[in-house]
């Protein structure tokens, strides 16, 4: 008797595991997680970007099993080429017919972007990490989207703010003209402002221009206190090095400041030229022995540090994960609402949350870059000034214009 009860028991246990399986995999589309990275593969935000992103999602795909109750969790890439209709179409295919759930990385802003609405009209779930513009969790913030890693208003305004506690109270900019470069010159501005500063005038540039001397030459003849460069990636290299061939960085008489700045662009200038930079950012690899031991596995996948875009990539997708396997489903609005609900807590961020505007808010970083002699090792980069809280790192709620915000 007692034996068959055991039998019975385990009968009951098994078909009960049988069946959360069954039930999990009836509540995913297509019996598939899928996730999909597009980047940029081969031009100028490949470094901050690029096949980093990829090893940064596989890395948490592995980390996490493969699998959430026998569902198998996928990943596919894309290079868009830097396209926003490329980028757009292959989002669209992916949510279409290749049962993608969610896509990741998504840089540069005008990307981010159209990708997003893409996103919306399908209800699926977009996971910013690579592009900067604030919009996407303000004006055009969605119920898809979470603004993951950093933005605009986070990199300037606090790179700003530092500044002028130094005396810098005139500015004159060289932006990109796109998305990003926009949204960075009025979330410095705006700081500026704040500050009782000036800003003496700005011009535009277009992307991946090679020559930038006449841009340098106006800035230079405006006599700013600060150079604000509100660029990123390529753009950001190619002026930094002009202007130290020109003698603006040895000269000292005008301070340049990157307000989109990643390791992967210090590395590219070297240290020589972008020595004494104060900038702002989410996240440095030697920052404390979680994020030490994080990117020295990255390390040894692509053989360089990982930026905080490839950082935030892989906490990204890891919360996207768990929330699925909490939730039960893939379904968008469950996971969303259950991504929302769930503190953050992992070697990219301690405590962090996302708001109901899809920001998620998390500790920054102002940081100086080392000279070479500072420097004792490769990629050590960094002298870490100050952390800025999470609550303060962000635009406040309250100046927010996005509709999803509980008046």
């Amino acid at each position: 008797m007692i034996r068959k009860k055991k039998l019975a028991s385990a009968l009951l246990l098994a078909l009960a595991t049988i069946a959360q399986g069954t039930l999990a995999q009836n509540t995913v589309s297509g019996n598939v997680i899928k996730i999909g990275v597009l980047t940029d593969m081969t031009s100028l935000f490949s470094d901050i970007g690029g096949m980093g992103s990829v090893a940064a999602a596989k890395m948490a795909v592995e980390d996490f099993g493969g699998k959430i109750k026998g569902v198998p969790i996928e990943l596919v890439f894309a290079d868009h080429q830097n396209k926003t209709d490329v980028a757009a179409g292959k989002a669209r295919e992916w949510f279409d017919t290749q049962n993608v759930d969610a896509v990741v990385d998504l840089l540069p802003s005008s990307v981010a972007l159209a990708v997003a609405e893409v996103a919306r009209q399908k209800d699926k779930i977009a996971l910013v990490s690579g592009a900067g513009t604030s919009r996407l969790s303000n004006e055009n913030c969605s119920p898809n989207t979470v603004h993951y890693t950093y933005d605009t208003y986070a990199l300037a305004s606090n790179t700003v703010n530092a500044l002028a506690n130094q005396g810098n109270d005139s500015w004159y900019f060289l932006t990109v003209d796109y998305a990003l470069g926009a949204s960075l010159e009025k979330d410095a501005t705006d700081a500026i402002t704040a500050n009782k500063g000036k800003k003496l005038g700005s011009i535009r540039h277009p992307t991946n221009a090679s020559d930038v001397a006449s841009y340098l030459l106006q800035a230079q003849g405006s006599g700013a206190k600060v150079i604000a460069l509100a660029n990123a990636g390529g753009d950001l290299i190619s002026i930094m090095k002009q202007a130290d061939q020109f003698g603006l960085l040895k000269a000292k008489k005008q301070t340049i400041a990157g307000l989109h700045v990643f390791i992967s662009d210090v590395h590219s200038m070297g240290l020589p030229v972008a020595q004494g930079m104060v900038l702002t950012t989410g996240f440095y690899w030697d920052l404390n022995d979680q994020t030490r031991q994080w990117s020295q596995r990255f390390f040894e996948r692509q053989k360089k540090m990982p930026t905080m875009n490839h950082a935030g990539i892989y906490s990204s997708v890891m919360h996207y994960l768990k929330a699925i396997e909490s939730a039960g489903t893939d379904n968008a609005a469950t996971v969303m609402e259950r991504m929302k609900s769930t503190p953050i807590n992992d070697f990219f961020a301690k405590n962090g949350r996302i708001r109901e505007d899809g920001r998620m808010v998390h500790d920054m970083y102002l940081v100086e870059v080392k000279s070479p002699q500072e420097s004792k090792k490769p990629w050590d980069y960094y002298k870490v000034k100050a952390t800025i809280p999470a609550d303060q790192a962000f635009l406040p709620l309250s100046k927010s214009v996005c509709p999803l915000i509980k008046k």
